[in-house]
């Protein structure tokens, strides 16, 4: 193991942590035993303690165990934006015995289909807002049983009007189908469930990441893979129970999920939850709550920062503000460091990983850099082709050994096969991304093996995209790549030939407009340009590369 950056690793922080043998369930469990009347969620004026918490948890995990037949290791749904039902789901599926399922709102019944049918889901819990998605697919997929959740049921009278989003106010709507039930109704019927019997190596949580073949993979993650990294965070952002998270990361993401969800419930502080990102909302809600940590991206706090009605003081009771997704531009962390005295503490981790493998340490930061490697992990950087162990300053494919490494893909040996590399008797998850290591110990990103996107923190496969471009009549051949951009990081550009009928016909807005209604939000193309051809190799594959480097070319200048 490299030990280069133990140098420079936290004050008073010990350099390994041992990963305890209880689930989740139980950091929830504690905390309401040790801070009952603490208030666990802020939601748009409104408060639940975590006694209530729990409460709720217990009622939904008896209804989904004795009404609707989840039994132990059975994958469950959680179709959900960021409100308490996401977190009583969540938390509920692990008391039922059950493995969560956490799926990106923005994604389309198409895209909803793919994963209902991999994880063969017969049971969901969806905000309403999404269940019209739902709707069209029940008749061709294993899910019967559906709890739909009413977010505004979590209102209190008084709540603040501005500043909520839409589907937050929303009332209940008409169901009328059989197996589908009113969240307050699910709650109501007061099940309990049977004694857990999970243990730290069953089953948690199944997020979602885009591989190599372009479909979406499951990572099998258990209770002990996660905990790694909700005690790792916990103890590297100095969580306490009088912190005050904020949550605007999309909890179905694992950076959220861990930074947002997990550890503050394990530490007992305070979420203040967000539906929607809203800058002017968040500047509020930091200054009058008194927020003390913030785990964002970095797309986010661009944002954020260009608020012109920003004030110091509307950021004084920040402790903490860490996070990922790309790198925040110099100019933008030297403001913050200016309004706040805060450095912008990145990380690096996947989906794989549950989050983070890396970390800047918080009082030794370096901007636009990974950071160094977590508690008990080790990394390397390897020769992608001949997995020779490269030096400091050489540039190859980041892998990486630790104890929130995921077991594996769900129901995908192949893959399985090729995302692990042996090094000296140990097993070394390969990351795909190409960075580097300086003579400190610190991580760089320099580029990536697999031909993903990064927007807004969000992964997008081209081919998955040119898939569905290729549906559209007038689609000859399609190529996807990321282009610059300074809002998002990396946004989604088509190149297209367009078939001989379609030339002069059909114009890019066209396209777009279409995608627009085919592909979740992150993933449509926001530009299309049509050529006559495009460049190939002599055995007829597509040089994205070449044309991913004209578009960074064109930005540069």
């Amino acid at each position: 193991m490299i030990q280069s950056h133990f140098k420079h690793w936290p004050v008073r922080v010990p350099y390994t942590l041992t990963v305890p043998e209880t689930t989740l369930y139980e950091n929830l469990e504690l905390s309401a035993k040790r801070y009952p009347d603490k208030t666990a969620i802020h939601y748009y004026g409104a408060e639940l303690t975590y006694k209530q918490l729990l409460k709720e948890t217990e009622a939904l995990a008896g209804f989904l165990e004795k009404k609707m037949g989840v039994q132990k290791g059975e994958n469950v749904l959680l179709f959900v934006q960021n409100s308490p039902q996401f977190v009583i789901g969540y938390y509920a599926i692990l008391r039922a015995g059950g493995v969560v399922v956490p799926i990106n709102p923005m994604n389309t019944s198409e895209e909803l289909r793919f994963f209902i049918n991999d994880c063969e889901l017969k049971t969901g819990i969806v905000g309403q807002e999404l269940y019209a998605k739902v709707l069209p697919l029940l008749d061709s997929v294993p899910m019967k049983n559906v709890i739909v959740s009413t977010y505004s049921d979590y209102l209190q009278a008084g709540s603040p009007g501005h500043g909520i989003p839409e589907e937050v106010k929303m009332g209940p709507i008409e169901l009328g189908q059989t197996g589908h039930i009113h969240w307050k109704d699910a709650l109501s019927s007061l099940e309990v469930p049977s004694q857990m019997t999970a243990s730290a190596d069953d089953l948690a949580v199944l997020p979602y990441t885009s591989g190599t073949t372009g479909l979406p993979k499951g990572c099998m993650h258990t209770h002990r893979t996660v905990q790694a990294n909700t005690f790792g965070g916990y103890h590297w952002l100095n969580a306490t129970s009088d912190a005050v998270c904020l949550a605007t990361l999309p909890l179905f993401h694992v950076t959220g999920m861990v930074h947002s969800m997990h550890i503050p419930i394990l530490s007992g502080a305070t979420m203040i939850m967000m539906t929607r990102w809203d800058r002017e909302y968040a500047r509020n809600t930091i200054r009058d709550k008194e927020v003390t940590h913030w785990i964002t991206i970095s797309t986010m706090l661009i944002d954020f920062m260009a608020n012109p009605s920003l004030k110091k003081e509307d950021m004084a009771s920040l402790m903490n503000l860490a996070g990922g997704g790309a790198a925040l531009p110099a100019a933008v962390g030297e403001r913050l460091y200016q309004l706040s005295g805060l450095k912008f503490i990145e990380g690096y981790g996947l989906s794989e990983t549950i989050a983070q493998t890396h970390f800047n340490p918080p009082d030794r930061s370096k901007l636009q850099c990974l950071g160094i490697p977590s508690f008990d992990v080790d990394a390397r950087i390897i020769d992608p082709v001949t997995c020779r162990e490269l030096e400091n300053g050489e540039e190859g494919e980041i892998v990486v050994n630790g104890p929130q490494v995921f077991l594996g893909y769900y129901r995908r040996p192949e893959e399985n096969e090729k995302s692990f590399v042996e090094i000296e008797g140990k097993k070394f998850f390969r990351t795909g991304d190409i960075g580097k290591r300086d003579e400190e110990g610190y991580y760089f990103i320099v580029d990536r093996v697999k031909r993903m996107i990064n927007a807004s923190g969000f992964k997008v496969w081209p081919t998955e995209v040119e898939g569905m471009l290729y549906q559209h009549p007038a689609v000859m051949q399609a190529c996807v790549v990321g282009v610059p951009d300074e809002r998002r990081g990396e946004t989604v550009k088509a190149f297209i030939i367009l078939n001989q009928e379609y030339k002069g016909k059909i114009d890019g807005e066209e396209i777009i407009a279409w995608a627009k209604e085919k592909m979740a939000a992150y993933k449509y193309p926001r530009m299309i340009e049509f050529r006559e051809s495009l460049p190939m190799t002599s055995s007829g594959k597509l040089l994205w590369r070449k044309l991913q480097e004209e578009e960074k070319q064109k930005v540069m200048g």
